[in-house]
């Protein structure tokens, strides 16, 4: 790990790789979709919920396929028409929140 001196503050190099950031992804989409079966919604439901026309970007999101992912925009409206905290789509990424 290499350490990075801006000004008076010791900073440590990012350790989040693509490999890593990817099972992040991953990890989000299958916590989003959880979240959304567990209340009964469909895909469709909540593209139209957040704004979307079409089931795409919530379909490729939730299986992270052809490198698409939920942004943090799909997620706060996620977890508003969820009604759930948006820290719960990062449960078992292994990231502190």
């Amino acid at each position: 790990m290499v350490s990075l001196t801006i000004g008076r503050s010791y900073l440590q190099e990012c350790s989040i790789d693509d490999d890593k950031m990817l099972k992040i992804y991953k990890q989000i989409g299958i916590n989003v979709r959880n979240a959304r079966k567990s209340k009964n919604i469909s895909q469709l439901a909540l593209s139209l919920a957040i704004g979307h026309k079409a089931v795409g970007t919530v379909s490729m999101a939730e299986l992270c396929i052809q490198n698409k992912h939920f942004n943090i925009e799909h997620l706060i409206k996620i977890a508003d028409v969820l009604e759930i905290s948006v820290c719960d789509f990062f449960r078992d990424t292994n990231l502190t929140i």
